[in-house]
């Protein structure tokens, strides 16, 4: 079976900007922003079961760097850009392996645009019906260990996915949350540059 992006029919596609100000303490010097880029597309494989569904990873790369331009761009550019995440809803008919296919696709795309990424890609996948959330979890681009980064957000669709689409999601952030406070290694002090310190 070929997959190509013509497989993956965008039907709705969104960007949700937040700005942070405080969390109940304090107004933050700089707010925390935060973005999000969703899209509700076919599932060419709900209703039955594929054995091979890798070669569809390579058909959703276009949809990631559409996504993450669109991201880079509701934020202002790459500037500040330090956190992000990634996630997938997928509809009732399809299965847990098909929100797999983002993987690739949606890490990559943003690592790739935001240059020297060393940090695994937080990720969050489910199955679920139409006005379903997902949280996407977050954490800093260059070292997993960043407590301060560490955050997810909700997003949905209230009408989607229907049972044969999957809502892919990206998120990027700018600072860290407004009131962290719980220690631990700070952003200015990465040094290792493996990707965990």
């Amino acid at each position: 079976m070929t997959i190509t992006p013509d497989d993956f029919p965008i039907r709705k596609i969104a960007t949700i900007v937040e700005e942070i100000r405080h969390d109940g303490g304090p107004p933050a010097t700089v707010p925390r922003r935060r973005a999000a880029a969703l899209v509700l597309v076919k599932n060419p494989f709900a209703g039955a079961y594929h054995a091979e569904l890798q070669p569809a990873m390579d058909a959703l790369k276009p949809l990631g760097l559409e996504m993450t331009k669109r991201l880079i761009a509701a934020l202002g550019g790459i500037d500040g850009v330090d956190g992000y995440g990634k996630g997938s809803l997928v509809g009732s008919a399809g299965e847990l392996e098909h929100g797999a296919l983002w993987h690739v696709p949606g890490g990559y795309a943003m690592r790739d645009a935001l240059g020297e990424a060393l940090a695994i890609v937080p990720s969050s996948k489910k199955v679920g019906g139409m006005g379903a959330s997902l949280d996407i979890p977050i954490g800093h681009k260059d070292a997993a260990y960043v407590r301060s980064h560490f955050d997810s957000m909700e997003v949905s669709f209230p009408d989607g996915p229907k049972p044969d689409e999957i809502l892919f999601a990206l998120v990027m952030t700018c600072g860290p949350r407004v009131q962290n406070r719980m220690g631990g290694l700070e952003a200015e002090n990465i040094s290792v540059r493996d990707g965990q310190r």
